[in-house]
């Protein structure tokens, strides 16, 4: 065993931070963005620019969280869909998050703009970890993309967890989730989670409140996947100063913070099936 020490600050990153209107993205700074390419999987590298200094990346590039794009990319290569999926709208500061906010403001009105618009500060977009994609036409809407259930699209659907994706805001969750339906917007979670959230239809508030009831060193949450014992739990973090988490070293573990109150830790060990 071995204690890890997680800083407060650390509630507020990793895959599973939960954001939403109750609950603001605290770490607006990024230096691991990729460009998710429209047409081929070539990444380029962006860095958070000085100020007054110019992007490596074109301002039109759609940016992801680096583990995020490279899985995305991975995906649409697979499904050979580079010719039909199209990435609208990535990672975007929060000043951009403003400025889509107060034009679809101006031009939609207010219900609208609730409706399917993130407050800055309070949008999964300003994350890294959110992307919003398009089936190729025309004319793509960048507010409201059409990203249909059926055809390739569908196919996507069905192949996101076994990526780490899951449909953020899907039909029938609005009263949990504050945002209408956007069957175009995905977040990435990451394997197991897609996966439990899927096949539990839960949206990400409901499943941080689950989670809830699993926590560390009692009883964790077991999902079963390719030989796999996943076990995933939840710590609250200490009122002041770091969390002590005691862990086992000899098993592989990730560590995200829930963007509320505590982390959610995953552990990975082999399947016994006579234990």
């Amino acid at each position: 065993m071995s204690i890890l020490s997680l800083p407060q600050q650390s509630i507020y990153t990793g895959s599973l931070i939960l954001i939403n209107a109750a609950h603001g993205y605290r770490e607006p700074e990024h230096d691991d963005l990729l460009s998710v390419p429209e047409g081929e999987p070539v990444f380029r590298e962006y860095h958070t620019p000085a100020a007054g200094t110019a992007s490596a990346v074109a301002t039109n590039a759609v940016l992801l969280n680096r583990r995020a794009a490279t899985l995305l990319c991975q995906l649409i290569q697979t499904l050979g869909g580079w010719d039909t999926i199209v990435p609208v709208s990535g990672w975007r500061s929060r000043a951009e998050q403003q400025t889509i906010w107060d034009d679809s403001m101006a031009q939609h009105g207010e219900e609208f703009t609730r409706t399917f618009v993130a407050l800055p500060g309070h949008s999964e977009h300003e994350t890294g970890l959110a992307i919003d994609l398009g089936q190729k036409s025309s004319h793509i809407d960048f507010i409201c993309p059409d990203f249909p259930y059926d055809g390739i699209c569908g196919t996507f659907r069905r192949l996101a967890a076994s990526y780490g994706f899951v449909e953020r805001y899907p039909a029938g969750k609005e009263q949990v989730t504050g945002i209408g339906h956007e069957p175009w917007h995905f977040r990435y979670v990451g394997v197991p989670h897609a996966f439990i959230m899927t096949e539990l239809d839960f949206v990400l508030e409901e499943y941080m409140e689950f989670l809830r009831d699993y926590p560390l060193g009692d009883r964790p949450y077991i999902y079963q996947n390719h030989g796999l014992d996943i076990s995933v739990s939840y710590q609250k973090a200490a009122e002041t100063g770091s969390t002590a988490v005691k862990l086992d070293d000899t098993v592989p573990y990730s560590v995200s913070g829930n963007n509320v109150d505590g982390f959610i830790i995953t552990e990975w060990r082999n399947h016994h099936a006579d234990k």
